[in-house]
């Protein structure tokens, strides 16, 4: 039996969200039952989706438009680095788009026979609105997320510094943090040292441009196009990915396997810190990797389409 999805997502503007909705697609223990988009240009956001979509042959996916807003990013970050990739027709054609997607979200929520995941890997804007809007989906729903950095930073060895999607919300993710549902994320202590490299990326490569076609062609494309747009070493698509966090959080709604799980009560600052607090609320995070190689070798197979 599948395991409903509700995806949140900022999808446009770091690629990682373009291979984690890969993933999801890709991953037959999930039933993907809406995609909704937060933060920026969510039409921009949602035109990516749509293309996605109909390339997975999944356009009965419905897709709702949420909250956007100004960015807090970098310059080359802001805009639409995927512009040239994104299409306005593919979401003017898709067959069911909502413009209130915090309310699709509620209704899915309402609507489904068993508690769905509501998978967010992007800022929390939509789901604290959701919560804001109808308390009762906390007890109707699970959440899990890309969120945080609880003992390591961006870099190996690093302090935790503040992590964009909480950073650019902080009240939003304290909202959600603090909610009576079951809460579990990877934060950046786990899904910031995923990247594809050597044998693993080059199988995918190699699958991506044998299958023009295929949903991996279609990522390793929007990646070629987003290194430059925002800077990038436009070649970087030969030899290895970026980090792809979102990934993590998309396996964690259906395995826990080769991963350390633990609850933490988490405190959500105002500078956007993700801190260990005795007074915060208990969440369940991915600590540690048992198994990393099980999990690269599961995601590429995944993107290859199992062959």
């Amino acid at each position: 039996m599948s395991i409903p999805v509700l995806l949140d997502t900022d999808i446009g503007t770091d690629i990682d969200d373009a291979w984690a909705l890969a993933l999801l697609l890709a991953s037959p223990e999930l039933d993907l039952k809406l995609v909704t988009t937060v933060s920026g240009e969510t039409d921009y956001r949602g035109g990516l989706c749509a293309r996605l979509l109909a390339i997975a042959g999944r356009t009965d996916v419905p897709i709702g438009l949420g909250i956007g807003g100004p960015l807090r990013l970098p310059p080359a970050m802001q805009g639409r680095p995927q512009g040239d990739w994104a299409d306005a027709r593919a979401l003017e054609t898709h067959p069911t788009v909502h413009a209130d997607g915090v309310q699709a979200l509620i209704d899915a929520i309402d609507a489904a026979p068993e508690p769905p995941v509501v998978l967010a890997i992007g800022p929390l804007t939509n789901i604290a609105e959701a919560l804001r809007r109808a308390p009762r989906i906390a007890g109707r729903a699970r959440f899990v997320g890309m969120h945080g950095a609880v003992r390591v930073g961006y870099l190996p060895g690093s302090p935790p510094r503040p992590e964009y999607n909480v950073l650019a919300d902080a009240g939003a993710a304290r909202t959600v943090f603090a909610a009576h549902w079951d809460k579990t994320i990877t934060p950046v202590d786990t899904c910031g040292s995923v990247v594809l490299r050597g044998e693993a990326y080059a199988r995918f490569a190699a699958h991506a441009q044998a299958r023009p076609d295929s949903l991996a062609a279609a990522v390793l494309e929007t990646y070629r196009l987003w290194l430059p747009a925002v800077g990038r070493n436009p070649e970087r698509w030969r030899d290895r990915s970026t980090v792809l966090f979102d990934t993590v959080a998309v396996y964690l709604a259906f395995s826990e396997a080769g991963l350390e799980m633990e609850t933490l009560n988490l405190a959500v600052r105002d500078d956007g810190l993700t801190a260990i607090d005795l007074a915060g609320d208990p969440v369940r995070i991915a600590a540690a990797w048992t198994d990393y190689a099980a999990f690269e070798a599961l995601l590429v197979d995944r993107l290859c389409g199992g062959g």
